[in-house]
């Protein structure tokens, strides 16, 4: 009778251990296959939350449409030519640029090329948010008319690519439609509605945006690149006009980088000086060590 070599099943076997498919390959668990169907991943924020501050966003700026309408109307532009600006530039910083310089007595021109710069800003959120989002590229040509500051700004901080989505989505409809039906209001009641700074709704959408920045700034380059730019804008408004100082505070980036990177090394050279000291300390004790203990060992020999 041949011995049996096989423990029975489940005998010496751990409560642990994984079981065995038809193929000998043992069954994964939780931890690895992943969570099951339906469970959200680590981190996730809940549906309600995102729409909620989305929505919180959306309205807050949208609002500030009214005092578009009002200045594009006051610059000489036709209701139609506000309500078109509105629906096809989509970018609050640069129609504001373009009517103020009309308004100014500007070539309407330059104030083109003026908004224009201004609206470049967003093709870089684009770079970003493409990765982010992961359009099918049939919704990405309708998507890409609402990348702008706010909606950028609620999108980034999104944990899951789901909550990105819903973010993006519902700051820019709720943006896109409310902007565009106040800045209608607003032309149409231009004259009744009056001096749009007493209303304070040319800060609405600064405000907005600064305030959901201020949180992203985490570490300490960031908060040093903000406090450059801002002294940047500050120091420049005075001798450039309108739009320029803004588009010149993003130097602050690159300067910070390059001054904190000739900072690291510099502090990798002392650290490298320091070691080499130590090593070449080391080596010196080594060596007399090495010395004492061979006249130890000849003096040992001789008295024998």
């Amino acid at each position: 009778m041949a011995e049996q070599t096989t423990l029975p099943e489940g005998v010496g076997a751990s409560a642990d251990a994984p079981h065995r498919d038809a193929t000998g390959r043992g069954e994964q668990p939780d931890a690895v296959r992943g969570k099951p169907d339906g469970a959200e991943p680590t981190g996730a924020k809940p549906d309600a939350a995102v729409v909620r501050d989305a929505l919180g966003v959306g309205i807050a700026v949208g609002l500030s449409g009214f005092a578009f309408g009002v200045t594009s109307a006051g610059s000489g532009l036709s209701l139609l030519q506000t309500c078109v600006l509105s629906l096809a530039v989509f970018t609050g910083a640069s129609q504001f640029a373009l009517v103020g310089a009309l308004a100014a007595g500007g070539n309407p021109y330059t104030a083109a090329a003026g908004a224009f710069f201004l609206g470049v800003r967003n093709s870089f959120y684009g770079l970003r948010l493409s990765q982010l989002l992961a359009l099918p590229r049939a919704l990405r040509p309708f998507a890409a008319q609402w990348v702008i500051d706010e909606t950028t700004a609620v999108t980034l901080p999104q944990p899951t690519r789901r909550a990105a989505r819903i973010g993006f989505a519902v700051t820019g409809l709720t943006l896109y439609v409310l902007w565009n039906l106040t800045t209608l209001l607003g032309a149409l009641g231009a004259e009744a509605l009056g001096d749009t700074n007493a209303w304070g709704l040319d800060a609405a959408s600064p405000a907005v945006f600064l305030a959901l920045l201020a949180p992203m700034l985490k570490s300490t380059t960031e908060r040093v690149t903000a406090a450059v730019a801002v002294l940047l804008v500050l120091g420049l408004l005075p001798v450039l006009p309108a739009g320029v100082p803004v588009l010149l505070s993003a130097l602050a980036a690159p300067a910070v980088l390059f001054l904190g990177g000739r900072g690291k090394g510099a502090g990798r050279g002392t650290a490298t000086t320091k070691d080499s000291t130590r090593k070449s300390t080391k080596s010196t004790k080594s060596t007399k060590s090495t010395k004492s203990t061979k006249n130890s060992t000849e003096s040992t020999e001789k008295d024998r």
